[in-house]
């Protein structure tokens, strides 16, 4: 049966990077869905939360549960679990533990933590490399909302997680962690000897980074 694994944790924490590494794991077994790609259209101010931004726009507020479109998410995981071949579907994102409906389908939760600082420190490298944005409307907007809207809506769901992940460990680490808590689910019991074998291989390593169990 297909399972959902829900990957959340802080603006920056890795949990895109970890996400993506997993779904590298078995490509044709695991689904990758981006709660990023699911907010509710931006030019479009009867939906969503709002905010002003530092610069004194209004904006989508990115950093409220209330700007995606949970509705659309479901939609894709439901279908993303019927799809031919797919054992595990893999959502991440700020608020994968804290969107009911996804906490409803999980059935493995983890949780990316990183410290504030070294989250601030490569979101705005992100946005100064990716986005050539000044970052200093980086640190007032952080300053402003993304700080609180963190400690309300993301920083609580840690509650929620199976596993606590140390974001800043390896790619290679943090999957060590991880691969063995979803094993199961890409090793389905064989129906005969010769299908006896992994879908994908489960990387262990006893000594790395994790918080909780």
């Amino acid at each position: 049966m297909t399972g959902v694994l829900a990957v959340a944790g802080g603006t920056a924490s890795g949990k895109s990077t970890l996400a993506e590494a997993l779904s590298l794991q078995c490509p044709e077994s695991i689904a990758l869905i981006h709660l990023d790609d699911y907010y509710v259209p931006a030019h479009d101010p009867l939906r969503g939360v709002w905010t002003v931004s530092a610069d004194h726009h209004a904006i989508l507020d990115w950093n409220h549960p209330g700007s995606i479109d949970e509705t659309a998410v479901t939609d894709a995981i439901d279908a993303a679990l019927l799809r031919a071949g797919v054992l595990l579907v893999v959502v991440e994102g700020l608020f994968a533990l804290t969107l009911p409906s996804v906490v409803r389908r999980a059935a493995w939760r983890v949780y990316v933590d990183t410290p504030d600082d070294i989250r601030l420190a490569r979101k705005i490298l992100r946005k100064i490399e990716v986005q050539r944005q000044d970052p200093r409307l980086s640190l007032r907007n952080y300053l402003q909302t993304g700080r609180d809207r963190h400690a309300a809506h993301v920083a609580p769901s840690r509650a929620a997680a199976d596993l606590i992940v140390d974001g800043t460990a390896s790619e290679a680490e943090m999957l060590a962690v991880v691969m063995p808590l979803i094993g199961p689910a890409l090793a389905p019991l064989p129906t005969a000897p010769s299908q006896a074998q992994r879908v994908c291989d489960v990387p262990r390593n006893a000594g790395v980074p994790v918080f909780a169990l």
